[in-house]
């Protein structure tokens, strides 16, 4: 992928993880919450959580959400029923990559866990 903003610093990373245990709307604040405070990222307003409610597909309920950040934003999206998540960090502002991976795990104690920067 080309850099078509070079002077623009940005760090991105994806993690998805499958979890054994129910997710609740309050976990999903606490985490975003949570990885922004672990990894010294500065927040400007609380976590926005939505949960669709039978809106879609059944196999697709849970959680969307994001909390802004100073230098950008995390989301977080979360399948209930098939016990995956996926969240998105994308920062203007750098952040241990390795740090974050780890929380995420044990925030979610998931049993199964990829991340890609890019």
């Amino acid at each position: 992928m080309r850099d078509l903003a070079p002077d623009i610093v940005r760090q991105r990373l994806l993690i998805e993880g499958l979890y054994e245990r129910d997710v609740t709307r309050e976990d999903v604040e606490r985490y975003l919450t949570g990885i922004a405070a672990h990894l010294s990222l500065r927040t400007y307003g609380n976590p926005i959580v939505h949960a669709p409610g039978g809106a879609g597909k059944d196999a697709n309920e849970g959680f969307d959400a994001f909390i802004p950040l100073i230098d950008s934003g995390i989301s977080l999206y979360v399948w209930s029923k098939r016990r995956f998540f996926a969240a998105v960090l994308f920062t203007c502002k750098a952040f241990d990559e390795r740090a974050a991976v780890a929380f995420t795990r044990e925030i979610f104690a998931a049993k199964d866990l990829e991340h890609r920067a890019f």
